[in-house]
Parts: C-alpha cells; structure tokens; sequence
C-alpha cells in the first residue's frame, strides 16, 4: 500500500494550475500512528512516547497562531472511523477542513518558517494522508 505524506512538485504545479479565484477549502483526510514516531525531528520529541493522536494536536495547537495570522480557518476537527460507503474495514482517523481566503494566503502560511519549524509533530504523527483542494461551488436556487 502506497502511502503520502507531502505534497510533490507535480501536485503543487497542479494546485496553482487551478487557478482558484478565491478561497479554498483543503479537506484533510489522515490515519495516525498508534505511536508517534519523532525519529526526524529529535527536538521536538516528547520526553515519553505519545501517541500519533496527541503528536496531531501538538502540531494543531502549533499551526493555529500560522493559519489565522494568514487569515485562515479550521472550520472543521472531528475523529473518524470506517466507511459509510465505501470499502468494509477501511476509513481514516481524522478528518478536517482548512480554509483559506486564497492560494497566495496557503503558500504564505505554508511557507512560513516558524510554522515549519514545528511540522514535525505532524509528520511525527500521521502515517498516511491526502489533502483535497476544495473551490467553492455556488448553486443557483
């Protein structure tokens, strides 16, 4: 089983080739580690082991002052399960929503080098991944 973690060049090419004219939601679908695993980022890593949960709200409770100083928003955090619909025993832990007001404001916060100096609680805690941009859709009723 493939699994993901980080954007790769080709899909950072893909999201600025949408040409989102506006915000943009990214739904954040992950599947944590029952431990997390702080092997890469040694001074990040909690005197004992924690769980890939705990790492998770770690990296939350980092990111946020990043995101809303960006002007962005968690919208949503909610603990998931398996499939609805979808394949039988299958499903992902965690599922958020992240809006931003544009592209140009998720690459700033992105980028930002002091968020960064804290991403390895996420990678510390997530053992597979993907990240969905959303563009709004407007109905005409």
């Amino acid at each position: 089983m493939t699994t993901y973690l980080d954007p790769t060049d080709a899909t950072a090419v893909a999201l600025f080739g949408r040409q989102f004219a506006g915000p943009l939601t990214m739904l954040n679908l992950l599947r944590l580690r029952e431990v997390a695993d702080y092997t890469g980022f040694p001074e990040l890593a909690p005197q004992n082991s924690i769980s890939g949960h705990e790492a998770y709200d770690r990296y939350i409770a980092h990111t946020l002052p990043y995101l809303e100083a960006t002007g962005g928003e968690l919208m949503y955090l909610g603990d998931g399960g398996d499939y609805f619909i979808g394949p039988e025993g299958e499903g992902w832990d965690v599922a958020m929503l992240v809006r931003q007001a544009s592209v140009e404001d998720f690459i700033a916060f992105a980028t930002n080098e002091a968020y960064l100096a804290g991403v390895g609680h996420r990678t510390a805690a997530v053992w597979d991944s993907r990240i969905l941009p959303l563009a709004d859709r407007n109905l005409e009723r």
